[in-house]
């Protein structure tokens, strides 16, 4: 299959995947993460800044259009759409893998349309982590980047039916692109999370900047699945740790190693953002959900739920009492359920979350 259809695929898997949701929502992760409620803490919403540092630009909102697609006519189009609603509302967006574009550089537009729309934003490049430092330069080059994303997925490539199955030069593959670009390098994965050891190991290739993508959004094991002539989804396609868990057991690696953390993975609702946040993420990515109200209700109706939902952060950072989004951080977040008991076995204490901002300041 050609990559034009390979993205296609993938593009009309994904919406499957976020119509199902709506019809029949499942538990989500994020609902094991509640707020302590302290209610002489909110502050006014003058006193909240929104903006947050990543990759060394200060973003003014700590949401972003994370990587989705590109490298066909249909998905170009895509592409416009995201680039636009990025340039209106302000956000950060990134790429899709744009690996069809190191094979052939005819489908450059589909991913050129990123900057082209959106000529004063914060654009990042994607390749995966068989990219040469050369490719991974053509690649910034084309859209005037100003990072990197490099996508680690050996899930899907697994379940890929024209997939990678080596994977053992990925990491000296990582730290050459680190080296051999001059924006930084943010390595993310495709749903199925980093763990707190990764992002050691990835801070000792010279990573200093970590999406943690977990299990939760959409999921590529189930995709690549459908796309094989017998399904085999009920292997992989619960495989991986979910965002909140990926936060909690690295937030102590990133802190140690100067890394910043970004997390995306299943997140669904501007509370989510907030939890994220509060869980440790610097900015917080949406592709799947996003996407589906781009191909559901258009353009503006696009770039009215983004604006609704830097809104809503807005207002639930005042009722914490939050005034930057470092200041989440303190803030006392109850960690139950399935998330307490996975944290419990992987050595964190769930209750330390949950008095945080007794300890000094």
């Amino acid at each position: 299959m050609t990559f034009a259809g390979r993205k296609d695929d993938h593009l009309r898997l994904a919406l499957a995947q976020q119509r199902a949701l709506t019809v029949d929502p499942r538990p989500s992760p994020f609902d094991d993460i509640a707020f302590v409620h302290h209610a002489l803490r909110g502050i006014a919403p003058r006193e909240v800044s929104l903006s947050t540092e990543v990759c060394g630009a200060r973003w003014p909102v700590p949401l972003y259009i994370n990587a989705m697609t590109g490298g066909s006519d249909r998905t170009g189009e895509v592409n416009r759409g995201l680039a636009t609603a990025a340039r209106r509302t302000g956000v950060a967006i990134a790429s899709g893998s744009m690996s069809a574009y190191l094979a052939d550089p005819a489908v450059a537009d589909t991913y050129a349309v990123l900057r082209a729309e959106n000529p004063g934003g914060f654009v990042i490049a994607n390749v995966n982590a068989n990219a040469t430092p050369s490719m991974a330069a053509r690649a910034v080059r084309l859209l005037s980047a100003d990072a990197l994303q490099v996508h680690v997925n050996p899930i899907q490539e697994t379940v890929m039916p024209e997939g990678d199955r080596d994977f053992s030069a990925w990491p000296r593959n990582i730290a050459a692109m680190v080296s051999g670009v001059d924006v930084p390098v943010i390595v993310k994965e495709v749903g199925f999370g980093i763990s707190g050891a990764t992002v050691t190991q990835l801070a000792d290739l010279g990573v200093r900047a970590v999406d943690v993508s977990g299990r939760g959004g959409t999921n590529f094991a189930l995709i690549e699945s459908a796309r094989r002539e017998r399904s085999d989804s009920g292997l992989l396609g619960g495989w991986g740790q979910s965002t909140p868990v990926c936060l909690v057991d690295s937030v102590a690696a990133a802190r140690a190693r100067e890394v910043t953390l970004l997390a995306s993975g299943g997140v669904r609702t501007p509370l989510d953002v907030v939890r994220s946040l509060a869980l440790g993420a610097r900015a917080v990515g949406v592709s799947g959900y996003f996407l589906a109200v781009l191909e559901s209700d258009g353009l503006d109706a696009l770039v009215e739920v983004i604006e609704d939902w830097i809104a809503q952060i807005r207002r639930l950072m005042v009722v914490l009492g939050a005034s930057t989004v470092s200041a989440l951080s303190k803030t006392d977040v109850l960690l139950t359920g399935d998330l307490a008991e996975v944290c419990r076995l992987l050595g964190w204490d769930p209750a330390d979350y949950a008095r945080r901002s007794r300890s000094p300041r």
